[in-house]
């Protein structure tokens, strides 16, 4: 399992993060400043760094400058501000995403999920997705529902991949917006709603089953059963 590196200042936010990510079955180690964390992201068992903006010794974005001119290792942004400045400024600095306290644990799970599986080294990402018959060829870029082949446009495909690759997480619009159309898209989050319906029509009206669930006021989700 991969190895996170929790770069925070905050004793208990450190501890937390600790408890939930080794609950989830990662290795985890804690800085609790700037520069211990960079001396830490350099080395080369860590899989991906959890890295606060404010810190004292060196910024999280400093850190994240520096330890980009050595490793391509994964980079999430903690910050207790909604601020677009310092959001833009980790991801120019090379961060991989970013989370703005408070957050939900499911979310920051789903995006360290999406961080490693899009760095994975060769043979270690998945090629196969599946869900009951539902089955994602990622080496083809097909997609099958028992023996019947699924023809998805581009985007119903990376939206079905998300989801699949974040079972059992209730996903909002706007994670499932971020994450399949990309931060630069700024439409309506209806056209989630939209692809969700062309999803449906395909895999559920199609073989008479139900692979994408609604959760009220918060967003989709693929749940196995049991």
């Amino acid at each position: 399992m991969a190895k996170i590196l929790i770069v925070e200042d905050e004793a208990k936010i450190a501890r937390f993060l600790e408890l939930e990510l080794k609950h989830e079955g990662y290795d985890t180690e804690i800085a609790g400043d700037g520069r211990t964390g960079l001396e830490k992201a350099l080395k080369k068992d860590i899989d991906l760094v959890l890295l606060d903006i404010m810190l004292p010794g060196l910024s999280g974005i400093e850190v994240c400058r520096r330890v980009r001119q050595e490793s391509q290792v994964p980079v999430i942004m903690l910050t207790a501000k909604d601020d677009v400045t310092d959001k833009v400024a980790g991801l120019d600095m090379g961060a991989d995403d970013y989370i703005t306290k408070p957050f939900a644990i499911e979310e920051l799970l789903a995006r360290i999920r999406v961080a490693l599986n899009r760095h994975a080294r060769p043979g270690q990402r998945p090629n196969i997705l599946t869900h009951g018959k539902l089955t994602l060829n990622l080496s083809s870029h097909s997609a099958h529902y028992g023996e019947d082949e699924l023809t998805l446009t581009k985007k119903e495909y990376e939206l079905l991949e998300y989801l699949l690759r974040n079972k059992n997480i209730a996903l909002t619009r706007e994670q499932l917006l971020n994450n399949v159309w990309d931060y630069n898209y700024f439409g309506d989050t209806n056209v989630v709603d939209v692809y969700i319906r062309y999803l449906r029509q395909k895999i559920d009206d199609r073989f008479g089953v139900h692979i994408i669930s609604t959760v009220r006021g918060v967003g989709y989700i693929i749940k196995d059963e049991g």
